[in-house]
């Protein structure tokens, strides 16, 4: 019976400490901000009849990413973010990401917005996703529902479908990731 409560109680500690070492838990502190990539969209890049606004002619969600955003939702939630401010591209890959993930209502916004087939617009959209995260810097916590582009452009990092790098602006206004969040 002593083993039985020892192995309960290292199972518990492990628990707890595998909860605490979750980065998700950083974003509940104010300033943090969650840059995730839209779930799985098979195939890369858009089609050349590519239309902003008919979701149609765009590389949209498959079923399985539509249940990875339902999954990040739930992880989101069980970590206390249901009620996080949502910002999101206008491509239909992201607001479908976005909604699967049923937290709050997501608001688009063009700093999120792709720009691999665009790179006349990387500086311009990169600046407005900068403003972005400063206007976030000293709030509450967010997250952003964008693509690889974009992500890779601030961080320096690439991220696969569904996963997302939490960061928070320093003192200087640099972008430091403070940890992942895994598909």
């Amino acid at each position: 019976m002593k083993r039985v409560s020892i192995i309960l109680g290292l199972i518990l500690i492990t628990a707890s400490a595998l909860a605490q070492n979750d980065p998700v838990t950083a974003l509940r502190d104010d300033g943090h901000v969650l840059m995730l990539r839209h779930a799985i969209a098979p195939g890369f890049g858009d089609p050349a009849e590519f239309d902003i606004n008919d979701c149609t002619t765009q590389r949209n969600l498959s079923e399985e990413g539509r249940a990875q955003a339902r999954s990040i939702g739930e992880r989101l939630r069980g970590a206390g973010l249901s009620d996080v401010a949502v910002y999101t591209s206008a491509w239909c890959r992201c607001r479908e990401t976005a909604a699967e993930m049923d937290l709050t209502e997501a608001e688009p916004h063009p700093g999120l917005n792709s720009f691999f087939q665009d790179r006349e617009r990387r500086d311009e959209i990169v600046a407005e996703l900068r403003d972005l995260l400063a206007e976030l810097a000293d709030g509450p916590p967010a997250v952003l529902v964008t693509h690889q582009v974009n992500i890779r452009a601030i961080t320096g990092q690439g991220v696969r479908s569904g996963e997302g790098l939490i960061v928070k602006l320093d003192d200087e206004g640099s972008v430091r990731v403070v940890g992942s969040l895994q598909p």
